[in-house]
């Protein structure tokens, strides 16, 4: 039987993301609730976590080992070794991967349509004349409808973590604050070097300053005041 040992897992990009995105999801969800002159932070905390998924696309591709979307994609030959008790690698499990991938595609939504969105009062979302009144209206309901689907994953999530931790005897809050993870298989966590990190800050930068509409052409100058022909 092979010892236990502590393995380096996750980067500290990767848990800077995860822990940002915690936070600035659940501080959009009270500053969305609550409405009015926070509004406007609503719409500045999506562009900001624009800014993160563009961040975790371009670091699940060039990041460090256990980070990189192919090291932990559910395929079914994955889920199936994982249900028959085969799993042995760090990071996170088949299961545990169908959650992050459905919780990124989700907040990918919420974020995409929040920024054509209207109350119909003073927001506007900074994609909203690309959208249009009508395109906007439909997303502003989907993107309110989506809120219960998301606490629902976020649930789920949570759920998960308390299960390993009761069932399995297994923390995995803790390599998420540290980046170790006590294992007795894998191996420690390589790549994702300052280049790296340098394309996905460059992304993430980018990702906003067009979310924010800064690549879109400004409105045209209203029409000078007419002059009375007196």
């Amino acid at each position: 039987m092979h010892d236990v040992r502590r393995i380096r897992v996750w980067d500290l990009p990767t848990r800077l993301f995860h822990w940002s995105l915690a936070l600035l999801v659940v501080a959009a969800v009270v500053t969305g609730k609550v409405g009015g002159n926070l509004m406007d932070w609503h719409g500045r905390i999506g562009l900001a976590i624009v800014g993160l998924i563009a961040f975790r696309v371009v670091w699940g591709l060039l990041g460090s080992t256990y980070a990189r979307f192919v090291s932990f994609f559910p395929t079914p030959a994955r889920l199936a070794a994982y249900l028959r008790g085969e799993w042995r690698e760090p990071g996170h499990n088949p299961l545990g991967a169908l959650s992050v991938f459905a919780l990124l595609a989700l907040v990918a939504f919420q974020v995409g349509s929040g920024l054509v969105a209207n109350d119909d009062i003073a927001f506007r979302g900074p994609l909203f004349d690309l959208a249009g009144k009508a395109l906007s209206d439909r997303a502003t309901g989907l993107h309110k409808g989506a809120t219960n689907l998301l606490f629902a994953l976020v649930a789920l999530h949570v759920a998960a973590i308390v299960w390993y931790a009761r069932a399995r005897r297994e923390n995995l809050v803790k390599p998420m604050l540290t980046g170790w993870q006590e294992r007795r298989h894998g191996r420690h966590a390589s790549g994702g070097g300052l280049a790296a990190l340098a394309v996905a800050l460059v992304v993430a930068g980018s990702a906003v300053h067009a979310a924010a509409g800064g690549w879109l052409s400004p409105p045209p100058p209203p029409p000078p005041a007419a002059t009375p022909a007196w």
